[in-house]
Parts: structure tokens; C-alpha cells; sequence
């Protein structure tokens, strides 16, 4: 599968050669800064937020931002993106079947087609990761995370309607430093992490090599071929150059490359919903579950181990090279992002759940490779500032799911009472296979207007196309089905932005802000859904952010409403078919409360708290409990009486209420060093993981905490840190699905993980 090779040289030198052009057409000096003002920036760091393609620091930003730095990433702390649900507010995020669903304010990815994309942008370094599949590989060597809650759909476009996450990954450096971890943990847990680099040449050129290494048993194990579930065993690298061509223009290129090769993201089995576990099809054809196998031991179930013929086989790697070039003229800056990336996995996990093959062997093959290019703009004019920018953006997406059908006629002979040849469908399959081409083009432009002295008013639009090209087909042999799945659909739409904000006095940034999010239609690969249309969403925000003088209290707080149409929605329908669908609409509110305290010179609490509420206002869709006497029951639609009438019903993944504590200590040894002590506590309210609402798909409030002590040396050259998480070893869900009729309704998912705890050995050099 080959991109237009020839499409992204010359863009590429296209935008290098603009940058270049620029260079030689400015001539403006970018001011040193004083010594005063250079001794207050020591003193308090500023915080850059690169997401936001303006470069202001986050105090003056006008939006709903969480910045994460790098003491805050690694083991004990966020080591991946299911960690960040516990650190930014408003975010809730699992997986299943090894693909991230990340939710912001209740907005995510709920479809489990092939193709699907999520509605929260993914960033490395300001270039897209596409591929929600892509997104679960890990965090190492990282500067800082950048979470932007709220559709960007000014800045990005396409599939940010409910925010954006930006990875930034840790520049080179003129001078020689480095570092290296060693963590070793409960379940046989080794990690290996370290990063080394500096100048080549002076401070022309310089380098950074970095590499991550992990290996953990499985928090589970299948009961049935004795192999680990739920176990990690990975590698990534990544290699940085940085080239100052000249004083103010500047070419940064990162490659990277990841593996997974493992038994995770395993399907748990929760257990029966509508029909009864004796009628599922492994127990009728002489199966045991893992209810059963506990059952005949007279011990409580497990459901962290797996009872299953079918390992979950987890194979995975990626591998992508970005070049980031940078013109800085003072008062103009122009940015070129190049990115190329290549992503392949496969997956295997027993959709029938028993230790017998009754037609659940599911396997997803996912190849993908893409192209994206953009250019963005700064400028500030004295009293009037721009930000414009154009983006391409090229995907080739090959995706499969394979459900071979063995047994599938002797189910019926048992169920229905049929004589089936008991091998008829044993060479067949449950096949959806395909490509999916995908073309983007976007361009924005924004102006931000000094009203008056601390009032400025920002107006800004973009324009985004997008097409994607289809082909495949959709065979399923026991229903007699073997179609050509050709779909082409193309969408635009303008995307405006409005924001007002004023700096009072005391240095508080207010802000109101008018933001319409675009989400782009789909074309799902092999499928026999019609091309599903675009989400788009208007969103009303006002906020608050500061800080006192001395720098002891800081605060933030945002309450936003958003209006949703055409929401798409993922389920597996009455055929035992997934689909995806728009919902007819959607509204959410809440509020955000944000504060940090620092009591003493050693010790800082933070603190944030807030409300969600997400329901659909018009949504009908097929019920799987409907007409179940025992099951809780939806009024039907008007239209057709067929379907139930979801109306008021809670989005997924969308908790009422979140709140989380962080407290840290610094104890100052002298001589000797120093000890931090670090706690956090974090609670999330219920969330329902389908649009049903109902228990069979519902993870209850609960808490988790963590907790961490560090000794450093005196000089901070050596570091050594015990570390908990989930100390409680509270139980939880990530995700659930309910499963096709074929499979009898039954619910599987995935877990958060247990109590993990470990010690680190570090070394910075």
C-alpha cells in the first residue's frame, strides 16, 4: 500500500522553500530579553502550550487547558494515555480490543467498526496520529502532554470535536545530557527507559536518542492454555536531530519506532444479559465459561483471568519521521509540519467466550499509512495579531475482521432444531475486508483585536474538504450474504470561532468563547452501513483563569454547552452486524473547577472538580432487552415502533461527577538531599459504556489512589523512588460492549488495571 510518494516531495519543499523565501524577505530582530525579566522566568518557569499553533503560555491562554510536564510522566505516574483519566479533568479514557476510546465532556469514540476515528485529535508534536488503534504504545522521553478540552475546530479541523491531546517529545539540546530508569515492579514488571544527547556541532547541530523497554506478566491468565492475559511485552526508540540553520530558522526531525508483541487487550467476560448462560452457544455446544469454571470449584469468579480456547494475541508495531520547521522573526514566526506514518497490527480474541471454538475466533488485521502536511502563521501587527495556517492530510487504511464460522450449524441444530449438515459453515467466514482512501484539506485564518487596553476580541474561521474512497466487501455465507461494499462520500463545511477576553487588573484572564466543531463522515470499511455523515457540534463557553502575585494560589474554572447533531454512534445491530449510525442529536453542560495551593515554599495541592451533563435529546436505535418483561423498557419511536426511543438517555463514558486531589511535600535533608512525597486521589462518578444506560454495561462510582516517595541525592544526580497505584486495588471497568444476538447478548470489556507498586532507580547525567 503506496502513498503518492511524488505529492509528498513536493510538498515538503514547498513549504521549506516558503519558509526559506520568509527568511530572506524579514529582516526584523527578535529583542533579547532583559536580565530582570530573564531572573523571573528562572524563578517561574513559563508554560509554553504549542497546541494552541499561537505559542502563548497558559496563563494567557483563552481556553480550557491541562498541561502535564515531564516529572509528571513515567513510572509511578502517567505512563500512558489510560492514565490521563485520572489527572485531567473531564477525561475518561479505556480501550477495547486494543483501540483507545478517549472521551472529553462525554464526546469520544464509540464506534467499533473498522475505519472509525475518534473525535479527540491526537498529536505528536502538532502532527496527527490517526489511528486510535496507534495511540495506546506509551509514553517515554516526553516534555510535556498538552490536553485541550473543547471542539478545535478553528485550529484543527477534522475529528476534534472533543479536544485535542498533544504529545511533545523532548528536544535535543546544545550541551551533553541524558538519563536512565530501571523499574522493577509486582507481576515480574521490568522497565528500562533512558535518553542520551547533545551538540554535534556546536550549537548548530545536535541530537537525541531515546528508547523505552517494558515487560510485565499478565494481571490475568487464561485458565484454559495457561498463558498470561492482559501482559505487556514492548519496545520503542526514537531518534531526534536539531539543526539551527540559521539564527532564526530552525529544522527539528524526530523518527520513532514501537512494538507490542503480547496476550494483551484481552475480551473479559462480565457474563449474560438477556439470555441465560446455559442458551449461549458455548455452553449449548458443551462449552464451559469462566462462571462455569469457577462454579465447579466452589470459588468466587475472576473475571481479571479469562476461560477461553483462543489466547488474546496482541501483535503490533509502528514506526513514523516528522520534520518540524521553524521561522522565528520576533513579531512573525512561520511553521512547517511534515509528518509520514506507518502503523500495522493484529489482534485475536474468543468471541464465544468458553474453552470450546463455537464460531468466536475474531481476528482484526489493521494496516495503515499516512501523509499529513501543514503550514501555520503568526504574525503580530501591534495591537492586532494573526494566526492562518493550511494543512493536506492523506490516509491508506487496509482493515479485516475474520470470524471463521466453525460450528456455527451445529449451534443451529441445537438451538433450532434443525439438521443441518454439521460442517456446513465450517469454511466460512464473518468477513469484513477493504480499503479506505482518505483526503483532507483544511485552511484557517484568525485575528485577534485590542478592543481596548486588556480587551481583545479573536474572529476566525476555517475551511475544511474532506473525501473517502471505499472498496471492499462485506460476506457473511450463514446469512447467505457476499456483497460489494464500494462507497465514496466528500463533506465540507466552515468551521467559525468567536472568543472574548479581558485581563482585569489583578491579572485574571476572562474569557467567553463561540467555537463550531467538525467531525467528518465515514465510510467503514467492508461494511454494508450507507456512508455515514458528519457530526458537527456548536459549542458556548465562558471561563476564568489566574493567579495571586506572590504566586501561592492559582485558579481556573470553565462552564461550557454544547449543541450536537448527527452524532455517530457505533453498535452491533439485529443481524449480528456492527453498524454505525448518526444520532439525531445531543447536548452536554457542565462545569470545570481547577486550583492549585501552595501553602509553603515544599508543598503544593492541587485540586479539581466537575459536573457533566451529557444526554441525547433525539435518538432512536434498535434495543436488545426490547420487550424483555424482566429488563427496563424505552417508549417507542414515533416513526417506527420498532425501535425505542433513547431520549434522555446519558452519553457514554460521560461520569455526572469527577473529582481529584494532588498533594506534594518536599522535605529539604541538606547534605544529604531530599525527599518528595507524593499522593493523589481520584474519584469518578458512574459512567454507562452503551447508549441503554443499563447495568450490563456500567462501571459504579469508585476511587482510585496512588502514591509515590523519591529520594534525590544532593546534587539530583541520583534519584530513588517507591511508588503505588490503585493502592486499594479497586476494581473497575475501562470498557464494555454488549455483544451480537449470534453471541447471545453477552457482556465483555476490558478492566483498568489492579494494585501495581514498584521502585525506581534513576540517573541524570
Amino acid at each position: 500500500m503506496k502513498l503518492k510518494s511524488t505529492r509528498r516531495v513536493l510538498l515538503s519543499a514547498t513549504a521549506i522553500a516558503s519558509i526559506q523565501c520568509a527568511s530572506q524577505a524579514s529582516a526584523q530582530v527578535a529583542e533579547e530579553p532583559t536580565a530582570p525579566a530573564a531572573a523571573e522566568e528562572e524563578r517561574n518557569p513559563v508554560i509554553i502550550v504549542t497546541a494552541t499553533k499561537s505559542n502563548q503560555s497558559l496563563e494567557d491562554t483563552a481556553a480550557a487547558i491541562s498541561v502535564l510536564n515531564a516529572d509528571a510522566i513515567g513510572p509511578g505516574g502517567i505512563e500512558n494515555a489510560g492514565d490521563l483519566s485520572a489527572a485531567v479533568p473531564n477525561v475518561s479514557v479505556g480501550d477495547q480490543f486494543g483501540v483507545n476510546r478517549t472521551f472529553i465532556r462525554g464526546i469520544g469514540l464509540t464506534s467499533i467498526d473498522l475505519g472509525a476515528d475518534g473525535a479527540v485529535a491526537f498529536l505528536q508534536n502538532g502532527a496527527i496520529n490517526s489511528r486510535p488503534a496507534a495511540q495506546l504504545s506509551g509514553f517515554y522521553d516526553i516534555e510535556q502532554i498538552e490536553v485541550l478540552r473543547g471542539p478545535q475546530g478553528t485550529t484543527y479541523g477534522r475529528g476534534a470535536t472533543a479536544g485535542v491531546i498533544n504529545i511533545v517529545t523532548a528536544r535535543p539540546t546544545p550541551y551533553f545530557e541524558g538519563y536512565a530508569r530501571a523499574t522493577y515492579g509486582n507481576y515480574d514488571a521490568l522497565t528500562l527507559e533512558g535518553a542520551v544527547g547533545g551538540p554535534i556541532a556546536g550549537e548548530t547541530l545536535a541530537f537525541r536518542v531515546a528508547g523505552k523497554y517494558e515487560q510485565r506478566d499478565g494481571y490475568g491468565e487464561n485458565l484454559f492454555t495457561g498463558n498470561p492475559v492482559d501482559d505487556r511485552d514492548a519496545y520503542a526508540f526514537r531518534g531526534s536531530l536539531q539543526a539551527n540553520l540559521t539564527p532564526d530558522l530552525e529544522l527539528l526531525v524526530v523518527a520513532d519506532h514501537f512494538r507490542e508483541d503480547d496476550f494483551n487487550y484481552a475480551f473479559h467476560y462480565f457474563g449474560p444479559t438477556v439470555v441465560p448462560e446455559a442458551f449461549l452457544p458455548g455452553p449449548l455446544l458443551g462449552g464451559d465459561t469462566i462462571f462455569d469454571y469457577y462454579a465447579d470449584r466452589g470459588e468466587p469468579v475472576d473475571t481479571r483471568n479469562i476461560y477461553s480456547d483462543e489466547d488474546a494475541i496482541n501483535d503490533r508495531k509502528g514506526s513514523s519521521i516528522q520534520a518540524i520547521a521553524t521561522l522565528d522573526k520576533g513579531n512573525f514566526t512561520l511553521t512547517s509540519t511534515t509528518a509520514y506514518r506507518k502503523f500495522e497490527r493484529f489482534n485475536r480474541d474468543d468471541l464465544d467466550v468458553t474453552d470450546i471454538n463455537a464460531f468466536g475466533q475474531n481476528n482484526y488485521t489493521e494496516d495503515s499509512e499516512s501523509f499529513s502536511q501543514e503550514v501555520t502563521f503568526t504574525a503580530d501587527l501591534g495591537g492586532f495579531d494573526l494566526l492562518g495556517g493550511a494543512m493536506y492530510f492523506e490516509e491508506d487504511l487496509f482493515g479485516e475482521v475474520r470470524v471463521p464460522t466453525v460450528n456455527l450449524a451445529q449451534y443451529f441444530n441445537v438451538l433450532l432444531g434443525t439438521n443441518l449438515p454439521p460442517d456446513l459453515f465450517d469454511q466460512g467466514n464473518y468477513l469484513q475486508r477493504g480499503t479506505v482512501k482518505t483526503e483532507a484539506v483544511g485552511a484557517y485564518l484568525e485575528g485577534s483585536l485590542e478592543l481596548v487596553p486588556d480587551l481583545t476580541f479573536t474572529a476566525g474561521a476555517r475551511y475544511n474538504w474532506e473525501k473517502r474512497s471505499g472498496t471492499g466487501r462485506f460476506t457473511f455465507e450463514a446469512q447467505g450474504l457476499d456483497i460489494p461494499t464500494d462507497k465514496t462520500g466528500d463533506w465540507d463545511s466552515i468551521t467559525p470561532k468567536f472568543v472574548l477576553e479581558y485581563q482585569t487588573p489583578g491579572g485574571t484572564l476572562l474569557y467567553g468563547k463561540v467555537t463550531k466543531g467538525f467531525k467528518s463522515g465515514v465510510v467503514n470499511i467492508g461494511s454494508v452501513n450507507d456512508v455515514i455523515e458528519p457530526e458537527n457540534v456548536w459549542s458556548y463557553e465562558v471561563g476564568l483563569r489566574g493567579e495571586t502575585g506572590d504566586g501561592t494560589f492559582g485558579y481556573s474554572a470553565a462552564a461550557f454547552y454544547y449543541d450536537y447533531t448527527n452524532l455517530q454512534v457505533g453498535f452491533v445491530n439485529e443481524n449480528s452486524i456492527v453498524e454505525t449510525i448518526n444520532a439525531a442529536s445531543a447536548r452536554n453542560y457542565g462545569l470545570e473547577l481547577e486550583a492549585t495551593l501552595r501553602p509553603a515554599r515544599n508543598t503544593t495541592f492541587r485540586i479539581f472538580g466537575t459536573y457533566l451533563n451529557a444526554k441525547y435529546t433525539d435518538f432512536c436505535n434498535g434495543y436488545y432487552a426490547a420487550g424483555d418483561p424482566t429488563r427496563r423498557q424505552f417508549p417507542a419511536c414515533p416513526d417506527n415502533p420498532a425501535l425505542s426511543d433513547l431520549s434522555g438517555n446519558r452519553l457514554a463514558n460521560a461520569p455526572e461527577f469527577t473529582v481529584a486531589i494532588f498533594a506534594d511535600q518536599t522535605i529539604d535533608l541538606g547534605d544529604t538531599g531530599s525527599i518528595d512525597l507524593s499522593a493523589d486521589m481520584s474519584f469518578q462518578d458512574e459512567v454507562f459504556f452503551t447508549e441503554f444506560n443499563n447495568r450490563d454495561a456500567r462501571q459504579e462510582a469508585f476511587a482510585l489512589v496512588n502514591a509515590s516517595i523519591t529520594y534525590h541525592s544532593p546534587n539530583e544526580r541520583y534519584s530513588v523512588a517507591l511508588w503505588g497505584k490503585n493502592l486499594f486495588d479497586k476494581y473497575a471497568l475501562a470498557n464494555t460492549i454488549i455483544t451480537a444476538p449470534l453471541y447471545g447478548f453477552v457482556s465483555v470489556g476490558s478492566l483498568r488495571p489492579p494494585r501495581t507498586y514498584g521502585v525506581t532507580l534513576g540517573v541524570d547525567f
